[in-house]
């Protein structure tokens, strides 16, 4: 009987489980999930064959990226949108992004999740809404651009059917009819979602925001995820001009039309939540609903601050996420979550808000707003997902407490990155994709699209 493939990832500066849990002296692999927990002063109890000193590294679970739009890494800096609010940031862009093509996309999937993964982030999702008639399958691009990355990913079938013509904020060319719309998320669903514990790609159902889409859109599609049984995700609550518009679309405010189409419910998920008053932040708490915080994009936009505590405790499961790299204008998790902690001390105290809290709403928080409880934390059965961090950097210098430094000094880019027990990040380079060669024909590609518009 031959013994099993294991590998020790060895003693750690320190290992962060995100549980409490002793990984002290790190953590046994075999496959794709972590089978065993060395506590301080240990060696492991399972038989191994590999090793990975981890010696000088801090380590920590996968970071999960809970909102995103990857083709927005082809229109960041853009001088006619910088210092907009979000509205009339939205109007400056839609027609630069009505011009995207399949080439477009599949490199700003690359070019996006590689950046994600150099920060330490293993799972993603996106949210892609922007389809015209020259790109009818992005979607089914993004699974094949995805799967060159070796991220795990949520990719969503997002959707716009409310153009200008009709009142709503999108120009006519990337509205679709709902009908389509539909027809398009059932057929990738049955093509790419994958249901098991453990799965590298999942899809869910995205209708933009309010303000892009039908209250029908919306109602079909709630009921479509439920029959499928996959997740819901939208933009809410992002500014008070949303609120504005809610009001005088659909005489409510954006949490009571959400439950008037059906969403107010546990499969859905929110980018932003900002601007909800106490009784609705209660009203999401009871059903235990979703929201990804995104604190660089909601500085940058000037859109306000998401009340994170109010919300988890009242129950609603929050994430973070990076949101646009349009509006952030990056795709980098750890230093969103430094973000994170910066933003929570000014909202909350100094003393309320830690660099634990940041940490924790970027792994188990992300993994339970995306239901997935094999992901966010280390422990025996969990998926082996992990970062490392190396320490060995000026900013870092004199730091007594390596965890804390993570994000107070500002990490910026994790040395090694593990994605379901394989390798993806070492030595801190891509192993599957040749980053030079990407960022020249992305840099291309993204040239080409501000040519369009002259």
């Amino acid at each position: 009987m031959t013994s099993k493939d294991r590998l020790w990832i060895k003693q750690p500066l320190v290992c962060w489980t995100g549980n409490e849990q002793d990984a002290g002296h790190g953590v046994v692999i075999e496959d794709d999930r972590i089978v065993e927990l060395v506590a301080t002063g240990q060696t492991p109890k399972l038989s191994y064959n590999r090793q990975f000193n981890a010696a000088n590294l801090v380590l920590l679970p996968g970071l999960i990226n809970c909102h995103h739009h990857f083709y927005q890494t082809l229109t960041r800096a853009v001088p006619a949108a910088l210092n907009k609010e979000l509205f009339p940031w939205l109007q400056t862009l839609y027609p630069i992004w009505a011009n995207l093509d399949e080439e477009s996309i599949y490199l700003s999937t690359q070019l996006a999740l590689a950046e994600l993964l150099l920060s330490g982030c293993t799972t993603a999702v996106d949210h892609h809404y922007i389809f015209s008639q020259s790109l009818q399958h992005a979607t089914d691009v993004q699974v094949e651009a995805s799967a060159t990355t070796g991220a795990r990913v949520v990719l969503t079938r997002g959707s716009m059917s409310l153009g200008q013509s009709a009142g709503g904020l999108p120009p006519d060319s990337v509205v679709q009819q709902d009908e389509q719309i539909l027809l398009e998320s059932q057929r990738l669903i049955d093509a790419f979602h994958q249901s098991h514990s453990g799965s590298k790609c999942q899809i869910a159902l995205a209708p933009c925001s309010p303000f892009s889409v039908t209250p029908e859109l919306m109602k079909q599609t709630a009921e479509l995820a439920k029959r499928n049984d996959v997740l819901l995700h939208t933009h809410l609550a992002e500014t008070e001009d949303e609120n504005q518009f809610c009001l005088r679309q659909f005489g409510m405010r954006p949490l009571d039309y959400l439950e008037s189409v059906g969403w107010l419910q546990q499969r859905t998920w929110l980018a932003h939540g900002i601007h909800f008053d106490a009784a609705e932040i209660s009203r999401l708490g009871q059903v235990q609903i979703g929201i990804s915080h995104c604190p660089s994009s909601n500085m940058v936009l000037a859109s306000g601050i998401c009340p994170t505590q109010e919300l988890t405790n009242a129950g609603v499961r929050v994430g973070l996420g990076v949101d646009g790299s349009a509006s952030n204008d990056g795709s980098n998790l750890i230093q969103e979550t430094r973000q994170a902690m910066l933003l929570g001390k000014l909202k909350y105290g100094a003393a309320n808000f830690s660099h634990h809290h940041a940490l924790q709403m970027a792994t188990a928080g992300g993994a339970a707003l995306l239901h997935r409880p094999e992901l966010g934390s280390i422990a025996v059965g969990q998926q082996a997902d992990l970062a490392l961090f190396s320490l060995d950097e000026p900013r870092f210098s004199g730091a007594a407490d390596p965890l804390a430094a993570l994000l107070l000094c500002g990490a910026h880019q994790a040395k090694h990155v593990m994605v379901a027990g394989q390798w993806q990040v070492t030595d801190g380079a891509m192993v599957n994709l040749d980053i030079e060669a990407l960022v020249a024909k992305h840099q291309a590609a993204a040239q080409r699209l501000l040519k369009q518009i002259g």
